[in-house]
């Protein structure tokens, strides 16, 4: 058994998939448009929204993320939770949390923890939370 995360990004579905293409080396494994659905129901495609995606998946790291452009409402609301990337080492968290905040807010910066020897928590300019983290060896 898996979960896997479905994030809305309410009409910037493909700009966040170019950036976490150039941010994380994600792989882009499907994209939908709403106007390739095979049987549309009456509203079913949002006002406008014919171009927009419907459905993606994409992997990053061994783990597959889902989305859609939603409601294409313009504005994600990513509350309550935030996705973990897992490094390597404190270079490669350096420089996940650099390009991932890139245009973000910087909720944590990365540092040396209790737990961690490189950790720190964002916002990216989705508004998606981050919490990278170098796993302290045990």
């Amino acid at each position: 058994m898996t979960i896997q995360p479905y994030l809305f990004f309410e009409g910037r579905a493909e700009e966040a998939l170019a950036f976490y293409k150039k941010t994380l080396g994600a792989k882009n494994e499907m994209v939908m448009k709403y106007k390739d659905m095979p049987d549309p129901q009456p509203g079913s495609i949002p006002p406008g929204g014919e171009n927009k995606v419907m459905h993606m998946n994409f992997e990053v790291g061994g783990s597959t993320i889902m989305g859609s452009d939603g409601f294409c409402g313009g504005a994600p609301k990513f509350e309550g939770f935030s996705l973990t990337y897992n490094c390597k080492d404190e270079a490669e968290a350096q420089k996940v949390f650099k390009a991932l905040s890139d245009g973000g807010q910087v909720k944590m910066p990365l540092g040396k923890t209790f737990f961690s020897p490189a950790f720190g928590m964002l916002a990216d300019k989705f508004g998606l939370g981050w919490m990278v983290i170098v796993p302290q060896a045990m």
